[in-house]
């Protein structure tokens, strides 16, 4: 069985997180599958999907200021004429999805493990695609 939601998310900076763990847990629980595996994908290519710790605030802090030195908002060479060239960057380093496992209805993720939108264009309106695949 394959069960599809879209999340709809609005962010307000330009760069943050969002832990969508709880989104992703509530199109599970409304679907019925019990285990099986979640993919989680951006419908943005500014935007992306990581796995990570979600107890320590500084960990936000810290990959927000190394993804800025590695990749600045402005270089001189970015030919992108909406002057959002750092963003498409960063959303295709950091990746645009990932799987989760399912197991008796609840996303498989370790203690200090969420799911995050990562915006780098914003603020704006959003989207993340939600499929479930089990039985």
């Amino acid at each position: 069985m394959v069960k599809q939601e879209i999340i709809s998310l609005s962010t307000k900076n330009r760069c943050q997180w969002i832990d969508i763990s709880p989104n992703v847990q509530k199109v599970i629980d409304n679907c019925g599958i019990k285990n099986g595996i979640c993919s989680v994908i951006s419908l943005h290519t500014t935007a992306a999907i990581t796995v990570n710790e979600n107890a320590d605030p500084d960990v936000e802090t810290d990959f927000f200021k190394k993804l800025a030195q590695l990749i600045p908002q402005r270089e001189p060479f970015y030919r992108h004429a909406e002057g959002n060239s750092d963003s498409h960057l960063k959303a295709s380093l950091v990746g645009l999805s990932t799987l989760v496992p399912v197991t008796n209805g609840s996303l498989v993720l370790g203690t200090w493990q969420s799911i995050y939108f990562c915006e780098f264009d914003g603020p704006r309106n959003r989207h993340v695609s939600v499929s479930i695949i089990g039985e």
